[in-house]
């Protein structure tokens, strides 16, 4: 079986059609799934869908592009929602100095308020970064010194560098479907050097969509796709990856039950 680490089932894309999309996940083998929380206003929305299936977990965030407005300088309200037992995560939150919809300090008190309600909570930390891989690493590093915590960087796209930064602290790094974009081959070779037991396998849909089913609005079952292209990087079957990525999903998000599995 395969988890789809990261989705967005909330997003119109997919929730207008909510029953098929479970339905064909379910079909292409896909076990599990986590639905992220991207702003707090929303939040009771991404835990409705968590709530109506056993085998959907959901987390609990304001993405860096809406620091602006959502921005958390405490924990608490994040701390609150963890409660919820379908909650499984933190995030997602992070840097992004791409698009830069949020400015970059408003984004890093926030990253940081979501790092203190992760250590404060156990649950994992969901990093997004985009152009700001030194920013990220630096910021980890920092908030790691003050006490540990877990988390992964997700819709890894990024260089070398973060991710050993990631690894050092123990965690984890999740391929979206870009690692089978045509121009992605140094993404490839990051891949085929990460360590096995640290991997996981996340869509992001409804966005990026894998080959071959790009130009389509992108849904958890395509995480089979995503999985196939790394278990060949990885020289492995693609069960044994599936095996092996699962396992990893079920021991960093300690949270979520395996037995709710389809």
């Amino acid at each position: 079986m395969l988890i789809d680490s990261h989705c967005h089932l909330d997003f119109p894309e997919l929730s207008n059609d909510e029953a098929g999309v479970l339905a064909r996940a379910q079909t292409a083998g896909i076990a599990g799934m986590l639905t992220i929380g991207t702003r707090l206003d929303q939040f009771d929305r991404v835990r409705a869908i968590a709530e109506r299936h056993a085998n959907v977990w959901c987390s609990v965030g304001v993405h860096p592009h809406e620091a602006k407005e959502e921005g958390q300088h405490a924990p608490d309200r994040l701390i609150a929602a963890t409660r919820h037992p379908k909650v499984v995560g933190i995030g997602e939150t992070g840097l992004d100095f791409y698009y830069e919809h949020s400015p970059r300090e408003e984004q890093a008190e926030s990253f940081r308020t979501h790092i203190a309600a992760a250590r404060e909570t156990g649950l994992p930390l969901i990093v997004h970064t985009r152009d700001a891989d030194a920013e990220t690493g630096d910021i980890l590093e920092e908030e790691y010194a003050k006490g540990a915590f877990t988390g992964l960087i997700h819709c890894f796209s990024s260089g070398p560098a973060i991710a050993r930064r990631a690894l050092a602290l123990g965690m984890y790094i999740s391929i979206s479907g870009i690692v089978t974009f045509k121009a992605a081959d140094s993404l490839r070779a990051i891949v085929r050097d990460l360590p096995i037991d640290r991997l996981l396998v996340e869509t992001d849909a409804p966005y990026l969509a894998p080959v071959p089913k790009r130009g389509r609005t992108n849904e958890p079952a395509f995480a089979a796709h995503t999985a196939a292209k790394v278990a060949e990087l990885k020289d492995m079957g693609v069960g044994e990856l599936e095996a092996a990525t699962t396992e990893n999903f079920f021991r960093l998000f300690t949270k979520a039950e395996r037995s709710a599995c389809v």
